[in-house]
């Protein structure tokens, strides 16, 4: 399958317009024959705490954009959305993950980045969720979840292909890149880390974006610019590089 990491850039607290920038990029990873499209996280607002302007209910106009996109298309795509779901008393930053055919997913952040206040406004979910989308099974996680291995290591054995989507600072580059790299090693599998460009809220983003394949090796890079990172991802090289390397077993 080939997956298109979208790495660009987020008009702050500007859905409409960041719909307007993100609908032919999705469109050009689709006439290269994406079959599966991430974007940032907070791809429609950028990493905003103020929840009372940005927040959507689920089904929202953010939903909507991920639902239409991928009916329209005939792919998958996903990005996180803050969402109010009802009976809770505050948002959680939301991963939706939409089918071509009407399927919709979603992963609520286990770790707010609470160095950056997030877990003032946005509560933590609760589990991890891994997704089928065609013949590869997906994990989905956000930005900081990166930092905590456990959460990845709890899922390994069912997971192909992890994605991570962020707005993660320039300060701290290089520990995306190192740490994008080291999930993908020592789980033997593929990780698509898509990270935002420009600035917004105070802060400065590299891009830096990654895929990477169950050996540590980069498929596709990004620069500090827009860029559509296209790259093919087979479970079959997954479960060859696990049998050759048997590391899994081993973790206690």
């Amino acid at each position: 399958m080939k997956v298109a990491a979208l790495q660009h850039d987020i008009v702050w607290e500007d859905r409409e317009a960041n719909f307007g920038r993100l609908e032919p990029m999705i469109a050009g990873a689709a006439a290269a024959g994406a079959r599966l499209v991430v974007l940032t996280e907070m791809f429609s607002y950028g990493f905003s705490l103020n929840a009372d302007r940005i927040t959507e209910t689920p089904g929202g106009p953010s939903t909507r954009f991920l639902r239409q996109t991928a009916a329209s298309h005939d792919l998958w795509v996903c990005g996180s959305i803050p969402i109010l779901a009802p009976g809770d008393a505050r948002p959680c930053n939301r991963l939706v993950l939409a089918g071509p055919r009407g399927e919709l997913h979603s992963y609520a952040k286990i770790h707010p980045f609470s160095y950056g206040d997030e877990h003032l406004v946005y509560d933590p979910g609760e589990a991890t969720v891994t997704v089928q989308v065609d013949d590869l099974r997906v994990s989905l996680f956000v930005c900081y979840d990166l930092r905590f291995a456990t959460e990845f290591w709890s899922v390994a054995h069912d997971t192909d292909l992890y994605l991570v989507p962020a707005n993660w600072p320039r300060p701290r580059r290089s520990h995306w890149q190192t740490l994008l790299v080291a999930r993908a090693v020592e789980n033997q599998a593929y990780v698509v880390g898509v990270n935002r460009v420009g600035s917004g809220g105070g802060l400065d983003y590299a891009g830096d974006s990654r895929i990477v394949d169950p050996t540590g090796e980069l498929l596709a890079t990004g620069a500090e610019v827009e860029a559509t990172l296209i790259a093919e991802v087979d479970p079959a090289r997954v479960a060859q590089t696990r049998e050759r390397f048997p590391f899994l077993q081993d973790r206690l």
